[in-house]
């Protein structure tokens, strides 16, 4: 609000002239690890990003006592490749994870029970050492095409008898 004229200020307290800068001229991505584009680059093994994936590993971590593992898994692999699965649905929906995005990813691979013998002999290899090998839980995510994270936990459970139509499967061992 302006002061009235017959009010005396000092001169501390006058209003003092802005300085103004001067409009940048421009700016352009040059250095190397600048992106070109107003999007991040996409690909095999890429990842996805998306809002608040750190509060993925919580949600995650929910199913640990829940986990149904065979002979030689462990809960840190199936939690680390369920995390990838989860969070690249969490992202396809351009949102934070919830809950399904998890229990979904886990019952795809047969976690939380009702898996084929067959499914169990591919998840062996495909989730061994996932939760020390960052390439390992980009196969595993690269694995669940976009089609089968548009389902609902539910139906991935009713389908899980023919979990090949799920996945886009590869040899566990490679990058494609």
């Amino acid at each position: 609000m302006a002061q009235p004229d017959f009010v005396p200020v000092s001169d501390t307290d006058r209003v003092r002239p802005v300085e103004r800068l001067p409009v940048h001229d421009g700016w352009e991505a040059t250095r190397p690890a600048d992106l070109p584009g107003l999007r991040p680059p996409s690909g095999h093994s890429m990842g996805v990003t998306g809002p608040d994936q750190g509060y993925g590993l919580k949600l995650a971590r929910r199913f640990h006592d829940r986990l149904e593992l065979q002979a030689g898994e462990h809960a840190e692999d199936a939690v680390a490749g369920a995390l990838a699965v989860g969070l690249k649905r969490a992202a396809r929906f351009g949102r934070a994870p919830v809950i399904y995005d998890f229990e979904l990813a886990y019952s795809l691979f047969g976690f939380l029970g009702g898996a084929p013998d067959d499914l169990l002999e591919y998840r062996r290899g495909l989730f061994a050492g996932a939760g020390h090998d960052y390439w390992t839980q980009r196969r595993i995510a690269d694995v669940v095409p976009t089609s089968t994270l548009a389902l609902t936990p539910a139906q991935v459970r009713e389908q899980l008898g023919s979990w090949k139509t799920l996945l886009e499967l590869g040899t566990p061992g490679s990058d494609g």
